[in-house]
């Protein structure tokens, strides 16, 4: 279990080849990388590897959700049109409640850099007190989603999904997250801002 403040995110990558061996992951270690520059709060992960076989997508979630106690949920990988692309289809499975408005950023961000973007069918769901979210599998991708897109003076043209996470976590009861500015702004209202911490 964690300690109050801090936060559990448990990150999945689902593939197939990747599971097997075949070639190195790379949604994990992009993600850890990019929390290690985004939060300025305590937080640790909880890291799964797994093929894309909707049974197993659904009790990993579960797992992590039920058993670990995971604030937040990151999967990379099988949200495309194919027929092993399966990750929606089980996060939607063990969801409470879907939230919508995470996906349609998430295509927005990446319809600023590709127009194939209007294929992928990720996904945002709450689970008993915590937050799934289903993102692109390319490093590059995951950071755009998370971050947003910028033109080429740096200033942002679509915001990121993450701006809207830490407020998210309050409202279903988890830990108050904060984030290094210069990386993601987490977005409150001002009713609901804490004071910094030093």
């Amino acid at each position: 279990m964690t300690h109050d403040n801090e936060l559990l995110i448990g990150l999945v990558s689902i593939s197939d080849r990747a599971s097997s061996g075949a070639y190195k992951d790379e949604g994990i270690p992009a993600l850890v990388e990019w929390f290690g520059r985004a939060l300025a709060t305590p937080w640790r992960t909880e890291n799964r590897l797994i093929p894309d076989e909707q049974a197993l997508i659904e009790t990993t979630l579960a797992q992590l959700v039920d058993s670990a106690g995971c604030h937040l949920v990151l999967t990379t990988g099988g949200t495309g049109p194919a027929q092993r692309d399966v990750t929606p289809e089980a996060t939607l499975a063990v969801a409470d409640k879907l939230m919508p408005g995470f996906g349609e950023q998430m295509r927005r961000i990446s319809l600023e850099f590709v127009p194939t973007a209007i294929l992928s069918r990720q996904v945002a769901v709450i689970r008993k007190q915590c937050l799934i979210i289903n993102l692109p599998g390319q490093p590059k991708s995951i950071r755009e989603t998370l971050e947003g897109a910028r033109d080429a003076e740096g200033r942002p043209l679509v915001p990121g999904i993450f701006a809207a996470v830490p407020y998210c976590i309050d409202l279903i009861g988890g830990p108050y997250i904060e984030t290094n500015e210069e990386v993601i702004r987490a977005f409150r209202p001002k009713s609901a801002l804490r004071p910094k911490r030093t």
